[in-house]
């Protein structure tokens, strides 16, 4: 029995949530960081959105790394040096701990909170609180765990940007066309 061919590309499942989860985190990112240069009105509204597209920046990449654990990545170049294949994958797994944590750390935050906002799905339904202990203390630990989470992922992400960048205009091989949408 021979072996299938390993992919030279991504899937286009993977593809698809690989650039929605990220314009979705580039997104919250800067609302969680700008929210507070709003006026005070406009807050409970911006911080509403973030809220909810957290919860499906979660969603999607539980299905994300569902999808990967059934769909190995294609393999990187054999010429790439191991210092940058380990890189890649470290960067990799800090994605996917950064994209479930970064929105459990938030709803654990709200939810700890002794102060309740509404926490909805975009105004459609509810969101459950999730069953933690409600203190100031707890939502301000919460809230620098999701804080730190946001500024390393920031950091991680312009790695991932610049080696990507790299790869495709000093290298020029396929690291970065292997996760492009087809023309």
């Amino acid at each position: 029995m021979t072996r299938p061919m390993p992919r030279s590309r991504y899937s286009a499942g993977a593809i698809f949530l690989h650039w929605t989860i990220a314009a979705l985190i580039i997104v919250n990112l800067v609302l969680g960081l700008g929210h507070e240069s709003l006026s005070k009105d406009s807050i409970p509204m911006v911080m509403g959105w973030h809220k909810s597209i957290g919860v499906t920046v979660l969603a999607l990449s539980l299905a994300r790394l569902a999808w990967r654990l059934a769909n190995p990545a294609p393999p990187l170049p054999p010429a790439m040096p191991g210092w940058q294949v380990a890189a890649a994958r470290a960067t990799h797994i800090f994605f996917y701990v950064a994209m479930i944590a970064l929105p459990l750390t938030g709803w654990l935050m709200s939810s700890a909170s002794p102060i309740r906002f509404p926490l909805t799905f975009f105004g459609l339904f509810p969101i459950p609180y999730l069953p933690v202990e409600q203190s100031r203390e707890m939502a301000r630990n919460w809230g620098s765990a999701h804080e730190i989470l946001g500024y390393a992922t920031i950091f991680v992400l312009a790695l991932h940007v610049a080696g990507a960048l790299k790869h495709h205009f000093i290298d020029r091989d396929d690291v970065l066309r292997r996760m492009l949408p087809r023309a």
